[in-house]
């Protein structure tokens, strides 16, 4: 009897072991970043939201013309997960109103799963209407799920994007070096402006 909760107690430290280095890893990925100036950050999360949305417009049919309708853009080029169990994911990206850029901001998320090692993934968020436009500028930090729902679009049988669900005020697109990521879901991503 007495040896279970030694067993279980060590079992504790290992994942503890194992999710602080999981973390540790997930953190030394982004660490050349911290030490860029405000200029050199700005610049370098711009020249990777275009290339992120030149591979969106490969990887899917269809959306740039959805891109194009949007009121406007978050782009996060990279946003990396890690962690064992309890994973988190945090990444900086830039809004575009009208094709100019309209401020910076960070994601972050926590999830719960199996799940090891660091993973990157670019995220596309659209916003389809003024009003979900201005809903999301206007908050202090707004969540995906919370403040709005988020639709994921997919590719269809076609091989373009399922124009249902571009009838939602907000649209996102996740894409990982292979291409579009399916059935992947935003909810819970808090988003907040950040200055750079």
């Amino acid at each position: 009897m007495h040896t279970k909760p030694h067993a279980l107690t060590r079992t504790g430290a290992a994942l503890a072991l194992a999710l602080a280095a999981l973390g540790f890893t997930a953190c030394t990925t982004t660490l050349p970043n911290q030490n860029a100036t405000p200029a050199e950050q700005r610049a370098e999360i711009n020249n990777a939201a275009d290339s992120t949305l030149q591979r969106l417009y490969t990887a899917a049919p269809g959306s740039q013309e959805l891109v194009d309708r949007a009121q406007g853009v978050l782009i996060f080029p990279e946003v990396i997960s890690g962690g064992f169990i309890v994973g988190a994911e945090h990444g900086k990206g830039v809004l575009r109103v009208g094709g100019q850029n309209a401020g910076y901001y960070s994601t972050s998320a926590g999830s719960f799963g199996l799940q090891a090692g660091a993973q990157s993934r670019a995220i596309v968020i659209l916003f389809m209407t003024q009003e979900a436009l201005n809903d999301f500028r206007n908050s202090s930090g707004w969540t995906a799920g919370v403040d709005a729902t988020v639709a994921v679009a997919t590719v269809g049988a076609n091989g373009r994007v399922d124009t249902s669900t571009i009838k939602e005020p907000v649209v996102a697109f996740a894409l990982t070096n292979a291409g579009l990521m399916a059935g992947v879901s935003v909810e819970g991503s808090k988003i907040e402006r950040i200055d750079l």
